[in-house]
């Protein structure tokens, strides 16, 4: 059988584009953090730098302002001797100005003599250390300014100006490696995105198209998807699903054959029996006896029908309706009501009933589990034969057991002695009028009501029925 999936149909466009949705939702969020760590590693790096650069500068600027205030005279020469016996300064452009900015030595040779209007200047004369910092284009730039103090007044400044490219490629090489690394995270979180979605979706739609070819009927269909994950147990549960619909199609087909053909047969002995009474000249004597076979078919028809609307509601009713009731009383009712067929078979009932136990449970359907168990044993007895009727009490349980002294049940039939219409001995079961749904209906109720229901059966010896119920014990509950 080839199975096909209808990736075309409007149903699964949707989803599919969903799935590529999330994908994407997926890949922007992931982005949009990726960039964020990469602004923000560049940032931090920055600030490492400029920090650095920080103490650095002023320190130069301190020791340099420490060397020219110490000087008797400070003019362009000595300014000059100065900074050459402080090589270690290192730095692009330094510059001394007088309490005014005028310019007294500058390295470049270019503003000595000039007022120097550079902001690091002007705030380093109003007695403010000062450093400024800026990085471009893969290289970085640091710029500070301290004050000259002569006698605690202050009589000038030293600026300092240090281009460096080593530091500004450094950052620029840390940058770039920090934004491959993301653009190679995002582009295999792309490629996961994708993957899982087009596998995901690709499972998903396995599950619905065999979700459709369920509901076209084909119950034998098996989900294959592999893994271990959610998805496989779902496909796991799936399999389990199908396998017990094709089971419950299974009864329900042959519970329909059976109820058609259960129904079928008394009324074809009705329309037998009622065209031979038309069509036949016959006394009267022989129509009465056609008439009360006809009456017996009818009522065979009425039993069936009863069985069957008690077995629908029993499958619509709820659980919750009960009532606290003795045991005791319905059973004997039901002896009672049956002493009279048990005494045409030649059947000796014998109860056994202690202490009476009240369970939660209807009265009816007390009854008739009691009424289809006593019924049984009495039908499907040997002549002459006994059913022994016991009630007692185990541990928090009632147990009522029903033991007749049959030809018991074969263990083929032990599988099938629950199911509807099913029948160990079907010619005896019509001789006296069965349709195969007592046991069901028995069935049906004791699980129905919190119940268990068991069976021993021995060949030649007989067969007995234990059913068991939680006792209520009222007095316990007040306690």
């Amino acid at each position: 059988m080839v199975i096909t999936s209808r990736n075309d149909s409007p149903v699964f466009r949707r989803y599919a584009n969903s799935q590529l949705n999330y994908a994407l939702v997926y890949v922007v969020i992931t982005l949009v953090v990726l960039l964020i760590l990469n602004i923000y590693c560049s940032k931090v790096s920055q600030k490492l730098f400029y920090q650095s650069n920080e103490r650095s500068m002023i320190e130069k600027c301190q020791l340099a302002a420490d060397e020219i205030s110490a000087l008797d005279v400070i003019n362009n020469s000595t300014v000059a001797d100065t900074v050459e016996q402080l090589g270690s300064l290192k730095v692009n452009r330094l510059m001394v100005t007088d309490h005014l900015g005028w310019v007294i030595y500058d390295s470049y040779g270019t503003d000595v003599g000039k007022l120097a209007l550079l902001p690091e200047i002007i705030t380093a004369l109003d007695c403010n250390d000062v450093f400024y910092w800026q990085y471009y284009d893969g290289a970085m730039q640091s710029h500070a300014a301290t004050p000259l103090f002569t006698n605690s007044i202050v009589s000038g400044c030293v600026y300092m100006m240090e281009h460096d490219t080593a530091q500004g490629a450094l950052i620029k090489s840390l940058q770039t490696t920090i934004l491959r690394i993301t653009i190679i995270l995002e582009l295999a979180l792309i490629l996961f995105s994708l993957t899982f979605s087009k596998t995901f979706s690709r499972r998903l739609r396995q599950i619905m198209a065999s979700m459709r070819i369920i509901q076209q009927g084909d119950y034998t269909h098996k989900l294959k998807l592999g893994g271990h994950d959610e998805l496989a147990f779902l496909g796991n549960e799936f399999n389990n699903l199908t396998e017990k619909l094709q089971t419950s199609e299974q009864k329900r087909a042959r519970f329909v054959s059976d109820a058609s053909h259960e129904l079928k047969t008394p009324l074809a002995s009705i329309k037998l029996l009622s065209d031979s009474i038309l069509q036949n000249d016959m006394d009267m004597e022989t129509v009465r006896e056609f008439v009360g076979d006809i009456g017996n078919e009818a009522e065979r028809l009425n039993r069936t029908t009863a069985k069957l609307l008690s077995l629908t509601k029993l499958d619509s009713r709820f659980s919750d309706e009960c009532e606290i009731i003795n045991i005791v009383p319905t059973v004997k009712r039901v002896i009672r009501m049956l002493s009279g067929i048990a005494k045409e078979n030649n059947i000796t009932i014998e109860a056994d009933l202690e202490a009476d136990n009240p369970i939660l449970i209807l009265e009816d359907d007390l009854y008739q589990i009691v009424f289809n168990l006593v019924e049984n044993g009495i039908k499907y007895n040997i002549p002459g034969g006994k059913l022994y009727v016991k009630l007692l009490r185990q541990d928090d349980n009632a147990i009522l057991s029903v033991t007749d002294t049959g030809v018991g049940i074969p263990d083929d039939a032990m599988d099938h002695i629950f199911e509807r219409f099913y029948r160990v001995d079907k010619a005896r079961s019509r001789a006296t009028g069965g349709s195969g749904l007592g046991l069901a209906i028995v069935r049906a109720i004791v699980q129905r009501n919190r119940g268990h229901i068991s069976i021993q059966t021995e060949m030649g010896k007989g067969s007995t029925f234990a059913v068991s119920f939680p006792i209520f014990d009222t007095e316990e509950e007040d306690l």
